[in-house]
């Protein structure tokens, strides 16, 4: 026996060798192995897109599919816009607001939603049947005394005349809405907004709501969103792409003075019983 063979017996039979086996190699995945491995990682991945977007969509942004013609053409049907959770709003702002009670019976169709629509609405994505939101911009704030019309039948806020050439609705033979064709006073009360559509002529807004009765409200009240139903101000426009634009406040609100008086418990309406 040779001196190697002697080494490789010893090797063989020493207990004290502490040189360990060759581990043997796992087997190779089968292809339904490797397919179920893959879905695991989606699901995975899937279920960590749903809850960022979730916390996205609660604290940051949403978004809105425009569902009727009242901002035309500031909006049009379809138009999806983000709106900021985050941010403060201001008169001037078009606003995303949930209905403060029997407005979308007057402005905004909504289709019943089936159990794709619920899960995108979830996560952020809204479709057709999103409901129980309205968009519109903010005209008066809390103790703003608003009023139609001033002598060149202009809007005014707390005495300063509008200037709405720049956003309200014009038809395509250049024919533009009046800014408003119903006469009313209104001082906006406490913790509420007044709100109109750019389509004057086809926007049911604050004005509309001017006379409603509501079972724990005065007359006229529900007429004022609260500011607490208001989801935040209108970013921009993200689809579709050819219609994509950044939203941008009116110049006109930049010189309205602040209200002379602080804001009341309850709105004062005049005349007494206006509406749409």
């Amino acid at each position: 026996m040779t001196t190697n063979d002697n080494a490789a017996e010893t090797a063989a039979t020493d207990p004290t060798d502490d040189r360990m086996p060759a581990r043997p190699r796992p087997p190779a995945k089968t292809f339904g192995q490797q397919v179920w491995s893959l879905l695991k990682e989606l699901v995975f991945v899937l279920v960590g897109a749903i809850i960022v977007s979730s916390l996205l969509r609660a604290f940051v942004g949403q978004m809105f599919i425009i569902p009727s013609q009242s901002m035309e053409s500031t909006l049009l049907i379809g138009d999806r816009v983000v709106v900021q959770k985050l941010t403060d709003f201001h008169r001037g702002d078009v606003v995303v607001f949930q209905d403060p009670g029997g407005w979308l019976s007057d402005d905004e169709p909504a289709a019943d939603a089936t159990p794709l629509d619920r899960v995108l609405e979830f996560v952020g994505v809204p479709t057709a049947s999103t409901p129980g939101h309205l968009i519109k911009r903010v005209i008066g704030l809390p103790g703003d005394r608003v009023i139609c019309c001033d002598s060149q039948d202009r809007i005014t806020v707390n005495g300063q005349s509008l200037d709405e050439r720049s956003y309200l609705f014009t038809a395509s033979d250049g024919t533009q809405n009046a800014p408003s064709e119903l006469r009313f006073e209104v001082v906006v009360p406490r913790d509420r907004i007044f709100v109109m559509g750019d389509h004057r002529d086809l926007s049911a807004d604050s004005r509309c709501h001017l006379n409603d009765v509501s079972i724990d409200q005065g007359r006229g009240q529900v007429a004022f969103p609260p500011i607490d139903l208001v989801v935040g101000p209108a970013f921009a426009v993200v689809s579709p792409l050819d219609r994509a634009a950044r939203m941008r406040r009116p110049a006109t609100f930049d010189t309205i003075p602040a209200p002379s008086e602080p804001a009341p418990a309850e709105a004062v309406i005049k005349p007494e019983g206006v509406t749409c």
